[in-house]
């Protein structure tokens, strides 16, 4: 893939890292480092990422995913453009990175692209990821012009079988056209943005597909591919799912059943530096709350700096240190272990 890209992709990070952003950077990560080690909850600054739920609607079924699946225990609906300003304007002295995405389609919510761009008025990193059947002519230009600045595209296949396998509902040529539209209009509109990203996920039936996934990204002009670990909910069991090749992996099988390769050592990064805010408000500790099941507070109740400075928030965070692993959101947890997300 492109290093060219890649290094821009990383200068307009630097851009957004203004003096009081760096201030803060600097206090969440002496007080991380600091609360691991004495293994007592320090904490200083607010929040350098977030992640904000456009939706969690989606078009397809994947069965390892709660939108996919239509299980969720919390409600489905869309974010709305004043809660995604209030959240911005509460947090722009400190924040440098908002990922657009926790579950679901972010394309189907209609004011996606606007909250997009209001953010990126503020000189803050955008992302999110997509299935790509929503990328037309008009959205595909909108999203080049919002200054989104990172897209993951989910491609997990190089022909429609592979593809549907775990892409319920997917249609493949529709994620091939997308991603070239979006490769149009970057060019187009001499636009270095977004960073195109297609994102693999390794299963057992398309592990052998790696080589080709390659090739291909190149062929269409996507600025980097990432191989990514598949999530599998009751993975002690094992899965069909599960690929062959232990690197792509991120369980290992110990004995009769299958462990995470995560010793869920007593500290998380992201409980210094981020949170998920859902599409209602909810404020949640990480992605890995599909439900929101450890929910720390609401936005409509307390302003959230008040919120990541309260006791709920420092309760949780004393549970990191005291215990992670018997914590039920961290089982499945990719922190801290040296495979890929």
């Amino acid at each position: 893939m492109s290093i060219k890209a890649q290094l821009t992709d990383g200068l307009y990070y630097l851009r957004t890292l203004r003096p009081k952003r760096l201030i803060n950077a600097a206090q969440i990560l002496f007080s991380y480092y600091l609360s691991k080690a004495t293994k007592k909850n320090f904490h200083v600054g607010y929040p350098i990422a977030i992640s904000i739920e456009p939706t969690t609607s989606c078009n397809l079924r994947c069965p390892e995913c709660p939108s996919g699946l239509r299980s969720f225990s919390r409600p489905i609906g869309m974010l709305a453009p004043d809660l995604n300003q209030s959240i911005i304007d509460q947090l722009s002295n400190e924040l440098t990175y908002i990922t657009y995405y926790f579950q679901g389609e972010p394309y189907l919510n209609k004011d996606f692209l606007s909250m997009v761009s209001y953010a990126s008025s503020q000189n803050i990193y955008t992302a999110t990821s997509s299935n790509a059947h929503y990328l037309n002519d008009n959205n595909c230009r909108d999203t080049v012009e919002s200054g989104l600045k990172r897209l993951i595209i989910s491609i997990d296949g190089t022909n429609q079988e592979s593809y549907g396998k775990y892409r319920l509902g997917g249609d493949y040529k529709k994620v091939i056209a997308g991603t070239k539209k979006m490769v149009h209009w970057k060019k187009k509109l001499k636009s270095k943005t977004p960073f195109i990203i297609w994102q693999f996920i390794v299963f057992g039936h398309n592990e052998h597909e790696v080589d080709e996934i390659q090739k291909l990204a190149k062929e269409i002009g996507v600025d980097h591919l990432s191989l990514k670990t598949a999530q599998i909910y009751n993975f002690e069991s094992g899965s069909d799912l599960l690929p062959k090749d232990p690197k792509y992996s991120r369980y290992i099988k110990k004995g009769l059943s299958y462990k995470i390769k995560n010793g869920l050592l007593s500290h998380c990064w992201r409980m210094w530096h981020a949170c998920v805010i859902t599409w209602d408000g909810k404020v949640v500790p990480c992605c890995f709350d599909k439900d929101g099941t450890y929910q720390i507070g609401e936005l409509n109740q307390k302003a959230f700096k008040k919120i990541w400075r309260g006791e709920e928030y420092a309760r949780f965070r004393k549970l990191i240190l005291r215990s992670r692993k018997n914590i039920d959101i961290c089982q499945n947890c990719s922190e801290g272990t040296n495979i890929m997300a």
